[in-house]
């Protein structure tokens, strides 16, 4: 089997683990083999509602999944505060570390982490889907060409969904001592990681949060706004908005001195099998202001596979590389969720500071 599908475990039955476990299944590279809950009760509940294959080992315990000498990689879709123990205690045991985001609560956490992975030579990813989307590399294609795009000057990014009541009393985003970063952690990670992502991973140099921040009773963030600046004058400025308290909106736009780019489901796209942005290049007003020289272009991009099957996919291809061919893991998924944990965690003090200006 050394040279077979990379082997899943999946370590908790969150409702994202039914997505991944389908992703699993479609990525070519990968099986599902073990799944991991509180107890085994739950576990086979989990497997039976979703349909999982009765050669997929099912545990009681997590630790179980990790002592399962079968299992190459884990999927961990754990409340936040327990990614460092889990993730640590799996790279400790050899496992490869599929992380759901936020990475961590925060930066030190996710050191923690990353230092485990490190040592014991496993790849470390986390679950930002969007990234591993063909859209994706399109979109860089873009923002990359200095002649049709220009310098990068501006970025503002939203991601809001409105749930049901159920979800402010019950899910774990909304719980202090499960997933504190409310939906600064959840959607604000993607704002961040897309900010992150259009600017070539340059760390702002200042982030601040504004002073529009809802929290619930137990004083976890449900809607929040931060403005982050790059340079020694800040030359270049990104804002963004997150909220549960909001009809579900994905947008991103990236402008750049010569053209600019617009999409509107940037985590999700609108339908799985194509996803679409619109580039303007070159745009000016046309006499007396009454229309653009112009038009957006509409670039729509196909996809085979899902975009979390791609991430599985590729995922597993790093984890064969390193079983199979002795290849080190590939640092660059590592740096960009401790630079994306950064911001996050400077945004998190400015807003418990009174939206102070927080240098990084």
């Amino acid at each position: 089997m050394a040279d077979g599908p990379v082997r899943f475990g999946i370590i908790g039955c969150a409702t994202i683990a039914r997505k991944l476990c389908r992703a699993i299944a479609l990525a070519p590279n990968a099986t599902l083999h073990a799944l991991g809950s509180r107890s085994i009760e739950k576990a086979r509940s989990f497997a039976a509602a979703n349909g999982l294959s009765g050669a997929v080992k099912l545990y009681g315990s997590y630790g179980d999944v990790l002592d399962d000498p079968l299992v190459d990689a884990v999927y961990l879709p754990l409340p936040t505060s327990l990614h460092a123990t889990w993730a640590v205690a799996a790279a400790r045991k050899g496992k490869h570390v599929l992380l759901e985001k936020p990475a961590a609560v925060d930066a030190a956490e996710l050191d923690r982490i990353l230092e485990a992975c490190e040592a014991s030579g496993v790849q470390f990813m986390d679950g930002t889907m969007w990234l591993h989307h063909p859209r994706t590399a399109k979109m860089r294609e873009i923002v990359s060409d200095r002649g049709r795009f220009g310098e990068l000057k501006s970025i503002n990014s939203i991601s809001m969904f409105a749930p049901n009541r159920e979800f402010f009393e019950d899910n774990i985003r909304v719980k202090p001592d499960l997933d504190s970063l409310g939906a600064l952690g959840d959607l604000g990670w993607y704002c961040i990681g897309a900010f992150l992502w259009a600017a070539g991973y340059r760390l702002p140099s200042a982030v601040s949060a504004l002073p529009d921040v809802t929290r619930n009773s137990a004083g976890v963030v449900l809607s929040c706004s931060a403005v982050l600046y790059w340079g020694l004058a800040h030359e270049t400025a990104a804002t963004f908005h997150c909220s549960f308290l909001a009809h579900v909106s994905m947008d991103l736009a990236v402008v750049g001195s010569n053209g600019s780019l617009h999409l509107k489901d940037l985590a999700i796209p609108i339908e799985e099998g194509s996803a679409s942005f619109e580039f303007t290049p070159g745009a000016k007003f046309v006499d007396l202001h009454i229309g653009w020289s112009v038009k957006p272009e509409k670039v729509l991009v196909p996809t085979e596979l899902p975009q979390e099957a791609l991430m599985i996919q590729e995922f597993a291809s790093l984890v064969q590389g390193i079983r199979n061919s002795g290849c080190s893991p590939e640092r660059k998924w590592l740096e960009m969720s401790r630079k994306t944990q950064l911001v996050l965690d400077a945004v998190k003090k400015s807003i418990d500071a009174g939206c102070i200006l927080v240098h990084l």
